[in-house]
């Protein structure tokens, strides 16, 4: 940049712009850091794509989350061909019968902070009456949308639809009982204690009845690159479950196990998310299922799937290799806990069939089988939490097995 002439010359102006986009699709980037910028810049040089990329990522990422927008981001903008090509492609319709695929985590977001446009002047317009019976509301949109294909605004508004989730305490009974003027069993003990007082004259009868202990509620979440859209999510979930109930503990999984309970009790959610992407190794990469069961089993489950514990399991399930330790680990850690939920996004998929080795593996010792993909999945797996749900034979693992049979 030293070399280049007074006056002429735009990076400086492009790094900004870039800048404003990465802040438009949700990055924290402020006036400190475009000024670090082009001091990194300016610094280090150009000898490069690569060394251009390194140096704003050094600047702009502070997260590991923040990779997955900042290299669509990068991507789009710094691309040296094609990019007005790349910009009339997105607005441009598409044809219907194109096959369509699902987008990348966060290309909404930046082709959103990309394309914004300002909003239109209004203008003075004559009233109308609409008949809006069948037209659909923008919150039951929301809730049906898949997380995947949510832009910047709506992941936002998701999050808060999360915040208002009422969680039940799945209160479950025990062989205690404790002390209850309107309980059904008589306590003799208690009884003879309190005839003494009047002398043996009067009986007063003492009852008790069985108390109730809120159990213990354990997640292990699939970290892997196959699960990055919905990873971050469903740890915006996690942190809610964490502020609001007793005794919860997660697991992140993708090659190895790590235990990730006390980032998630941190009352903050982006210090929560920095401490979890901070302290896992294995992020966003490959995945072994069999492998990390099999840690938990052997390290964790006695100290966490004591009194009654519920595990969730979230993961699609796509293992490759060891599906006959898969299917042991899977049988032990059923075996270990009251109850096992897993929740997969695969569901999402109308076709969807249990026909991979790993899924039919692992869902003979399920106890439901649930989609987790958008705001209706996830209300549903709260309600679902709750010990007399009356509506989990509707995701029993069964079905599936038997549809893929």
């Amino acid at each position: 940049m030293s070399g280049q002439p007074q006056g002429e010359g735009r990076l400086a102006e492009n790094i900004l712009y870039f800048a404003r986009a990465l802040r438009e699709a949700g990055l924290p980037v402020g006036p400190g850091a475009v000024l670090d910028a082009l001091a990194a810049v300016e610094t280090a040089g150009i000898g490069g794509r690569e060394d251009f990329r390194a140096v704003l990522h050094a600047v702009f990422v502070k997260k590991r989350e923040q990779l997955i927008i900042f290299d669509q981001a990068f991507d789009i903008f710094w691309k040296r061909r094609g990019f007005m090509e790349k910009l009339i492609a997105l607005m441009s319709p598409v044809a219907p019968n194109a096959p369509q695929s699902n987008p990348k985590a966060g290309s909404t977001r930046v082709q959103d902070a990309l394309l914004k446009r300002p909003p239109p002047k209004e203008k003075p317009r004559e009233e109308l009456t609409l008949d809006t019976r069948f037209t659909v509301s923008e919150q039951e949109v929301l809730q049906r949308k898949d997380f995947a294909q949510m832009s910047a605004e709506e992941m936002a508004r998701a999050f808060a639809a999360i915040a208002r989730l009422r969680l039940p305490q799945d209160a479950v009974l025990t062989r205690r009982l404790n002390a209850d003027r309107h309980g059904k069993l008589i306590d003799p003990r208690a009884t003879f204690r309190h005839s003494m007082r009047a002398g043996g004259a009067v009986i007063d009868l003492a009852f008790r009845s069985r108390a109730s202990r809120v159990s213990p509620l354990v997640v292990l979440c699939d970290i892997s690159g196959s699960m990055s859209d919905y990873t971050r999510v469903f740890l915006h979930f996690l942190h809610v479950l964490t502020d609001r109930r007793k005794h919860v503990h997660t697991f992140l999984f993708g090659t190895r196990l790590t235990n990730v309970t006390r980032a998630l009790r941190t009352r903050d959610i982006d210090e929560a998310l920095a401490q979890c992407s901070a302290g896992v190794a294995d992020w966003a990469g490959g995945t072994r299922i069999g492998a990390t069961l099999h840690e938990f089993n052997r390290v964790w489950s006695r100290r966490v799937l004591g009194q009654g514990a519920m595990v969730i399991l979230f993961t699609d399930g796509l293992e490759r290799e060891g599906v006959d330790q898969l299917g042991r680990e899977m049988e032990r850690l059923h075996k270990s806990c009251r109850r096992l939920v897993w929740v997969n996004p695969l569901l999402r998929y109308d076709a969807f069939q249990a026909k991979a080795s790993g899924l039919r593996a692992m869902l003979p010792h399920v106890d439901e089988f649930r989609p987790i993909h958008n705001l209706a999945s996830m209300a549903d797996l709260v309600a679902g939490l709750s010990a007399d749900h009356a509506t989990a034979r509707a995701h029993d693992p069964k079905k599936w097995l038997k549809a893929a049979a």
